[in-house]
């Protein structure tokens, strides 16, 4: 990553810059974006969701100190991580995802990411959250995994500096399991060790002794968090089970090791756990197998995986009906994404919009990959796809979200002339406690900020919201949380993406000259 962009012979760099040049020239109809300032504003959201004692550096300054006691009950310190969305729970699943999905950005577009002069505010986002990720760690086979609870949660409206809510802390152990929320967070700390693998390889060390100890004891001690800490289940259910999470932990941690049992326990629970069973049509915090299925198909490029090569090409082949699923290329409708009339993908009415980033991510990585190959096909059942229309289909998902849309709105908060501005976020719907110290009640929010029709007084950049409906509507209404309401796994697969894209528009730009 400390290397700026690879050097490519003559006829590789005009190869590839025609390619860019005509995805960019077929989207010129629509508005060009900032996708360093989209970058930028991205980055940001994480630390407006940041919980605990903020450091010095902290720059979004509406935010300040708040959930210093967490954990104090059960005797552990679980003072850090990440607020998931609006309210103020600590939930470890959707978090240690996040972080996931950042690591992975960092991986696949690091070296974009620094020439957008971002790379360190990315770093930081990932280790503010695999720091709370060690305190909750407390035993070989203990994760604590929710500090505070959504029923008393969601009945205030306040700050979080003000928080008067239950923050009991929740665990996994030998006793309750969690084999779905260790596996998520092993691979969480195995992705993050990739990222300061060079510039901290102690705390890279760390990291990986937490994510090994966590996926033993995910596998050894199965079950389905959700069953066994009842609290979470009306929240973030873990509808897809635990086998998705056991494969995922075990893929990053063969990439982050380069063990081989590992990348045993992948192939031989291939079947077995629906590695390739499983043709899937969404990638998010809850259902991981697409992903799983490309980090596969990156393994083929390598001579030294070729023994593996049959096992491999069948998670390639579900990876590639989930990518051929995203263009509508797929028999019958059921085997495809939706879309929305405009075009964006539509998969469900609540926070749609995690899914478009994440499945913006997938198409971009898998577009790569065939580059890699020097594919200039991928046969889907309705027709071939080329690399450089996967590329454009991230882009097109991309631009919509930034304002190339029916409504001509961006739903990246703080981004562009017009974006929703009453979004569904307790912190960012009252005035800032740094400017007002004066206590705020449980019920006071709601009184007086949350059914108010002014814009929210603190603008929560970089946010993904909840996005439109199918029909492209979207009503900017704080109430309307299904829309209005952005999560941390929304932005996270945008950061590499939003990198790449900058870079690619430099490059097309610098050539013209």
């Amino acid at each position: 990553m400390e290397k700026t962009m690879k050097k490519l012979s003559i006829s590789h760099l005009c190869c590839f810059l025609l390619c860019i040049f005509s995805i960019f020239a077929s989207t010129r109809s629509t508005p060009s974006h900032n996708y360093t300032d989209a970058l930028t504003k991205s980055l940001l959201y994480f630390e407006a969701q940041r919980s605990g004692r903020l450091p010095y550096s902290q720059r979004v300054t509406w935010r300040d100190n708040s959930g210093l006691t967490d954990g104090l009950e059960q005797g552990v310190d679980l003072v850090g991580g990440y607020y998931d969305a609006g309210d103020h729970v600590k939930f470890g699943l959707p978090m240690a995802f996040t972080v996931t999905m950042l690591s992975w950005s960092i991986i696949e577009y690091g070296e974009y990411i620094a020439v957008a002069g971002e790379l360190d505010h990315a770093v930081e986002a990932v280790k503010w959250g695999t720091d709370y990720f060690i305190k909750a760690h407390t035993s070989a086979n203990v994760l604590w995994a929710e500090v505070g609870d959504g029923y008393t949660d969601h009945y205030c409206w306040q700050r979080p500096e003000d928080m008067t809510t239950s923050r009991q802390a929740y665990k996994v152990d030998e006793n309750n399991p969690g084999s779905d929320v260790a596996g998520e967070t092993a691979a969480a700390m195995a992705a993050a060790s990739i990222v300061f693998r060079k510039t901290n390889p102690r705390y890279s060390r760390l990291l990986l002794r937490h994510a090994q100890q966590l996926f033993e004891f995910g596998d050894k001690y199965r079950g389905k968090y959700d069953e066994n800490m009842g609290v979470v289940k009306n929240y973030y259910t873990s509808v897809s089970g635990y086998n998705d999470e056991l494969l995922w932990a075990a893929m990053w941690l063969y990439k982050a090791t380069d063990n081989h049992r590992y990348l045993s326990y992948v192939i031989d629970n291939a079947d077995l756990f629906g590695g390739i069973g499983w043709s899937i049509t969404e990638f998010s915090w809850d259902v991981k197998f697409a992903g799983i299925q490309v980090l596969a198909s990156q393994l083929l490029i390598k001579e030294k995986h070729l023994k593996h090569k049959n096992m491999l090409e069948q998670y390639q082949s579900k990876a590639e009906y989930y990518i051929c699923s995203c263009l509508g290329k797929n028999n019958g409708t059921k085997n495809n994404v939706g879309f929305t009339t405009g075009g964006l993908i539509y998969i469900r009415q609540w926070n749609n919009m995690q899914y478009v980033s994440s499945g913006a991510f997938l198409t971009m990585v898998y577009s790569d990959l065939l580059h890699k190959w020097n594919r200039k096909m991928l046969k889907c059942d309705l027709g071939y796809v080329t690399p450089q229309e996967l590329l454009q289909f991230s882009k097109y998902q991309v631009d919509y979200i930034l304002g190339s849309n029916p409504l001509n709105m961006s739903y990246l908060v703080g981004f562009g002339p017009k974006f929703p501005t009453r979004v569904h976020h307790r912190g960012a719907s009252i005035g800032s406690y740094r400017e007002n110290k004066g206590f705020i009640g449980c019920t006071e929010g709601y009184d007086n900020w949350y059914g108010s029709s002014d814009p929210n007084p603190n603008v929560v950049f970089g946010a993904l919201v909840g996005g439109p409906d199918h029909k492209d509507e979207f009503f900017d209404k704080r109430g309307n949380f299904m829309q209005t309401e952005a999560c941390t796994y929304n932005t996270a697969p945008l950061v590499g993406i939003f990198a790449k894209l900058n870079y690619l528009e430099e490059t097309i730009l610098h050539a013209s000259y």
